[in-house]
């Protein structure tokens, strides 16, 4: 399924240049896990001179460039679906996705304070690096900030990856092969913590909205 992909993708950069790596970043960045490391290995190893009359002739600067408007244009879109519609959701939902009554304002204060580490790393994080931009739009963290750390660590993502391509040309999936292990044992990670999340909080948020429901309908007999 992978490689399904991953040809797929190839296919779209060399037919449609810069405009697919664009789409591709922006996805990724939205939360739609297109990995981005397939967009910009391959699209730097276009640049090579490996890969001279193969399709789009494409330069290392370009890619660069389109790969970060994607990636910031994809992490405002998410960023702007947190801020607007994340807080009423969380709300009126909040006690089904296992959020504690007093961590929804304490997520707003933490991610004040810290938030530009975790927008700033978790850009270099595989998979992570599609869905830090909800949460800190949920937690209305700065908009000028987010930018900014958006930017310093896509980046570094960005430029890294694309010299990679570029350097290895035509061996390019040599370097992807490397990587793809440490991208599943992050996934492998989080579905393990997600796992021992859900099962130590399950009981606790249940009881404490129970407790503010019955709290809230005694103010309203009071009343």
């Amino acid at each position: 399924m992978l490689a399904q992909l991953s040809d797929s993708m190839t296919k779209l950069i060399v037919e449609h240049g810069y405009l697919a790596i664009f789409v591709l970043m922006l996805l990724d960045s939205a939360c739609i896990p297109f990995p981005s490391e397939i967009t910009l290995l391959f699209g730097g190893a276009l640049t090579s001179t490996a890969f001279i009359g193969a399709g789009q002739e494409l330069s290392l600067l370009g890619v660069i460039v389109a790969a970060m408007a994607g990636t910031l244009i994809g992490s405002w879109l998410a960023y702007g679906v947190g801020y607007v519609g994340g807080r009423p959701i969380i709300d009126r939902f909040g006690r089904y996705l296992l959020i504690r009554p007093h961590e929804i304002d304490r997520a707003h204060s933490w991610f004040e304070r810290h938030g530009e580490a975790v927008v700033l790393y978790g850009r270099l994080v595989p998979l992570v690096r599609s869905f830090v931009s909800l949460p800190a739009g949920i937690a209305a963290m700065r908009f000028r900030r987010f930018t900014v750390y958006t930017l310093i660590g896509s980046f570094v993502w960005c430029v890294a990856l694309t010299a990679l391509g570029h350097a290895f040309g035509n061996r390019w999936t040599e370097v992807e092969r490397v990587l793809r292990p440490f991208g599943w044992v992050m996934a492998g990670v989080a579905v393990v913590a997600l796992v021992v999340f859900i099962s130590r909080r399950w009981t606790q948020v249940r009881r404490e909205y129970a407790a503010l429901d019955a709290e809230r309908a005694a103010q309203g007999e009071a009343d």
